[in-house]
């Protein structure tokens, strides 16, 4: 009887691609055609061009062109696609957007692939630059009038919480990330056009994770409107959602949360406020670079942590890097984050947060910066979360690792970050007016504290596997090494 009632359905599935495979297919088709490089085109030339074959009635991609396999699996991606039913696909997010034509080269190839019930497709605005630049690139798509007919009304935008974090650090990344949801909701509303933002957050605090309730009290004032899109990665989703009353009570905090939000929206910043946090954001955003993109930092960061291991380790559902070479920003975000979980310091959780909030104390902003934490939802949230990565971390296990795995011409730069932290302990107990970290969460800092005692013996065990792992000569079976070494990143990671 239910089934005759409701039917036999799953879950849709979103497909996900980045923008430059798509940039790739399309530059293949026009050399092939003879008409120019599509990849050397300006962005006018490029919306004219895609327009222009989106409101033809005729093909453009030959059915017989010969292609690279990388643009033969993207072809074949989007013509499977099309012979799915309407029921089966949800959105195709478009990884790393950031012009009109990434999103209209989609519905072009939608379009050639001959798909009658094509995929919504939702912008994925991820770094920093792409997050500021999210409002124009909207503005420019919805004055297009093929487009706007074409969405009726109705637009999904995914925010990255994971790689605009690892851009430009956590402080600088959560503000550009609340400004973006105020911009994108103002240009959907000029346009007419309902908006549903896709909150792209990970599990941990460093890709934009923490507590949920929390999380979505914290958003842009105004930018809910009852209509809320999340992901819950990996070992969250089991967390949240692995027995039956546990996901009723996770469902129970996202409806409560939302309609809170969406019927008593927290006040908007002051004017004062968002000079604050633009300056802080700035200068929080300085400090990270300059350490991340320092000449001793990538050695540092592959020695002191188990990284270069993840990478062949069958632990994950991705690679661990985009592309085989390049320095951190070609490293994937839950690599990133993992690494330094692993050695208790946490770096990308924290990182500039202290610089930043050092300096507009030097400023005299102390009094305005404890209003902001007291009465800003925003500020607070993100304070508290730093507050509860620090005490997580353990800087005589961070030192352990800098000594023993760290070469000694790249242990400065350990010592330097070690430093780092602690400073962040003590200028966020200042911010908060806490004597210890987590004071307003004893049971979550009893919880913390009983799982360090089990936690803190397995990283000196790690340390020694790792050791000795890079120090066994290529030709040795390394098999039971690798085997111990598993068993310590999954007790680690159960314990943080």
């Amino acid at each position: 009887r239910r089934l005759k009632c409701f039917g036999l359905t799953l879950a849709k599935l979103d497909l996900r691609q980045e923008s430059s495979r798509h940039t790739e297919v399309m530059d293949a088709v026009t050399q092939y055609l003879g008409i120019g490089s599509y990849a050397e085109w300006d962005e006018k030339t490029r919306q004219e061009f895609l327009v222009k074959e989106l409101e033809s009635k005729r093909p453009l991609i030959p059915s017989d062109m010969p292609c690279s396999d990388r643009v033969k699996e993207v072809l074949e991606t989007f013509r499977t696609a099309a012979q799915l039913g309407p029921e089966s696909l949800g959105a195709y997010v478009i990884s790393m957007c950031s012009t009109p034509s990434d999103m209209l080269l989609v519905e072009l190839l939608q379009k050639e692939a001959g798909n009658k019930h094509p995929q919504r497709v939702v912008p994925l605005f991820e770094t920093l630059d792409d997050l500021k630049i999210a409002p124009s690139t909207l503005r420019a798509l919805f004055a297009i009038p093929w487009y706007l007919k074409r969405i009726n009304g109705t637009q999904e935008v995914m925010l990255g919480y994971s790689d605009s974090a690892k851009d430009a650090g956590r402080l600088s990344s959560a503000w550009e990330l609340y400004r973006a949801q105020e911009s994108v909701t103002s240009v959907c509303k000029e346009f007419h056009v309902k908006v549903t933002l896709f909150h792209g957050r990970g599990g941990s605090v460093g890709r934009g994770g923490g507590p949920t309730y929390l999380a979505i009290q914290s958003l842009a004032p105004g930018s809910l409107h009852g209509r809320l899109r999340v992901t819950e990665q990996g070992e969250m989703i089991e967390a949240q959602f692995g027995q039956p009353g546990i996901a009723l009570r996770t469902l129970e905090l996202y409806t409560t949360a939302t309609l809170k939000a969406t019927l008593s929206p927290s006040a908007p910043p002051s004017a004062r406020w968002r000079e604050i946090m633009d300056h802080l954001s700035n200068v929080a955003c300085g400090k990270y670079r300059a350490v991340v993109k320092s000449e001793k930092f990538v050695p540092y960061f592959r020695s002191s942590t188990p990284v270069n291991e993840l990478g062949g380790l069958n632990i994950g559902s991705r690679p661990s890097k985009r592309k085989a070479e390049g320095g951190i920003e070609t490293l994937r975000a839950i690599p990133w984050i993992f690494a330094f979980t692993q050695t208790r310091l946490l770096l990308p959780s924290w990182l500039g947060v202290a610089t930043a909030l050092q300096d507009g104390i030097s400023k005299g902003w102390e009094n305005e910066l404890r209003e902001m934490y007291r009465d800003w939802p925003f500020f607070q949230s993100t304070i508290d979360l730093v507050e509860m990565v620090l005490v997580k971390g353990e800087t005589e296990i961070a030192k352990r690792y800098n000594q023993v795995l760290v070469p000694t011409e790249y242990q400065s730069q350990g010592d330097e970050l070690i430093a780092l932290f602690d400073d962040s302990v003590k200028v966020l107990l200042k911010l908060s007016g806490h004597k210890v970290l987590q004071e307003k969460n004893p049971s979550l800092l009893d919880s913390i504290n009983i799982r360090k005692g089990f936690v803190d013996p397995i990283n000196l065990l790690q340390v020694e596997i790792l050791s000795r792992l890079r120090k066994l000569p290529p030709q040795e079976d390394s098999g039971l090494l690798q085997d111990t070494l598993i068993i310590t990143i999954n007790g680690i990671a159960a314990g943080m």
